[in-house]
């Protein structure tokens, strides 16, 4: 497996740095290649399609996560080259965890509704002392990612649209086409199934 960390942090000895050095660490300890980028909003993000796994980190500013990777995701192009990737979160900032996942994760999540998020996880300032904490990130990061649908019945919900369309499709060729487009909604974590999933399952898995 291949994984890239990209962050933005204001100081290169700051505490964020830290926790990414330490994630870096434990996800190699594991036996993944891991490197780490420095996001620029509107650097070039098509090195990106070379990874399999994406973790996206900053530090939370004034209650704003840092701007440079909500640029990237806003203005730039790293949320297309994320298209079908498999991704993990994090933040550093002193709020509780609760706090920090109702005020400043959904600032990242927002962009990434088409993405299957493994981890998100809230660090304070000096967790990059508290070990436990990082490999518990990584071990359910490495978990996710490596564990198939749970089952045949899968969750995901077929919209009216959905429905109609598969029921336009020949008889014999339904059965199948349903099973793969329910196991790819379940992979990339879609609650939904709509006619843009649908179109996203067959040119990905290579249907006509």
């Amino acid at each position: 497996m291949k994984a890239v960390i990209l962050y933005d942090s204001r100081t290169a000895t700051g505490s964020t740095e830290a926790v990414i050095d330490a994630i870096g660490l434990s996800l190699a300890e594991a036996g993944v290649y891991v490197e780490k980028a420095k996001c620029r909003a509107m650097a070039d993000y098509s090195f990106v399609k070379d990874f399999d796994l994406v973790i996206l980190g900053a530090p939370v500013y004034y209650f704003i996560v840092a701007s440079q990777l909500l640029g990237a995701l806003i203005q730039g192009n790293l949320k297309k080259n994320l298209k079908r990737k498999k991704i993990a979160l994090f933040l550093t900032c002193g709020s509780s965890e609760s706090t920090a996942a109702l005020l400043y994760l959904p600032q990242l999540k927002i962009h990434l509704i088409r993405n299957k998020i493994l981890a998100e996880k809230i660090f304070a300032p000096d967790a990059f002392l508290e070990g436990d904490g990082i490999d518990a990130f990584v071990e359910e990061i490495l978990y996710e990612f490596n564990r198939g649908p749970k089952s045949k019945v899968l969750s995901a919900k077929w919209t009216d649209e959905a429905q109609e369309w598969f029921q336009s499709m020949p008889s014999f060729m339904q059965g199948k086409f349903r099973t793969m487009a329910e196991e790819y909604a379940e992979e990339m974590g879609y609650k939904e199934i709509t006619l843009a999933v649908l179109e996203e399952a067959r040119d990905t898995l290579g249907g006509t």
